[in-house]
Order: structure tokens, then C-alpha cells, then sequence
């Protein structure tokens, strides 16, 4: 009887605990937009980083990445790196015309550890409306923010 009597009493505490663990708050993702992003931590990497692309200066804008980031960008063949820094180059701008991006069409969502920028714009031109969509990923250790992809 008293096997039971615990059995039972050891059922309904983990049906209690289950019950509250069930209405504890999950942690939420933290959205900011616009110029607050720029305070942040991967927003000051971001624009650096989007500033040493549009330079040239390729090895200077790795170093701002993850670890491994770095470690796939050296496994790459020389011609192969050439070209995605090229094509990197080309599509970059300078960090003043990125952080004004940022201000108008950012969104930086962080989630624990890790956050998402994105900066989506729209123009539109005698031939029409384009958009043209950025996204950057991140990995937040303290307050660092080493780009992720």
C-alpha cells in the first residue's frame, strides 16, 4: 500500500511540475529595427565588416567571422576565393551607405545566441520595383558578434 501511495504521489508531482514548466514564458526572440541596430554589437560588425568588403581588404573582413567561417574560407582553392571575393566586392558598399541601409530598412532579430539581420529595400525606377533583400547571420558570445553567414 505504501509502494502505491508513493507511486501516486510521484505521478501527481511530476503532473504539477509538467503543469508549470508547460506555463513558464519560453524565451522569446528580441526584434530592433532601424538605427538602434547600430548600437548593437553585430550591427557595428556588420557595417565594419560590409566596409572592409567594399575595400577590398578580405582578409581583414574574415577576421570578424566565426572560427569556422574562417577555417572553410582557407580550405577554399585560391581561384575560388578570388572569385567569391570579387563577386562580394561588387555587390558590397561603403559602410556610410550600408549603416543608412540599416537605419531605414534593418531588422536584427536576436534569439540567444545567435541573431539575423536582415535589410530589406524597395525602389522603384521607370522600369518598375525591384527589392532587394540582405541577410547576415550571427553568433553572440557576451558582447561579441562574430559573423556566422
Amino acid at each position: 500500500m505504501l509502494h502505491r501511495q508513493l507511486s501516486v504521489f510521484a505521478t501527481s508531482v511530476a503532473a504539477v511540475l509538467a503543469l508549470q514548466v508547460g506555463l513558464m514564458p519560453v524565451a522569446q526572440a528580441t526584434e530592433i529595427k532601424g538605427g538602434a541596430i547600430l548600437d548593437h554589437p553585430c550591427g557595428k560588425v556588420s557595417v565594419k565588416h560590409m566596409g572592409l568588403v567594399n575595400a577590398g581588404k578580405m582578409d581583414e573582413a574574415l577576421a570578424l567571422s566565426t572560427p569556422e567561417m574562417q577555417a572553410e574560407w582557407k580550405a577554399m582553392p585560391a581561384d575560388e576565393q578570388n572569385m567569391i571575393s570579387g563577386m562580394m566586392q561588387a555587390m558590397s558598399q561603403s559602410a556610410e551607405d550600408f549603416a543608412a541601409d540599416i537605419k531605414e530598412h534593418g531588422v536584427l532579430v536576436i534569439d540567444g545566441q545567435s541573431a539575423t539581420l536582415t535589410v530589406q529595400k524597395m525602389t522603384q525606377d521607370a522600369g518598375g520595383v525591384s527589392t532587394s533583400i540582405m541577410t547576415e547571420a550571427y553568433q553572440i558570445d557576451g558582447s561579441d558578434c562574430a559573423i556566422s553567414r
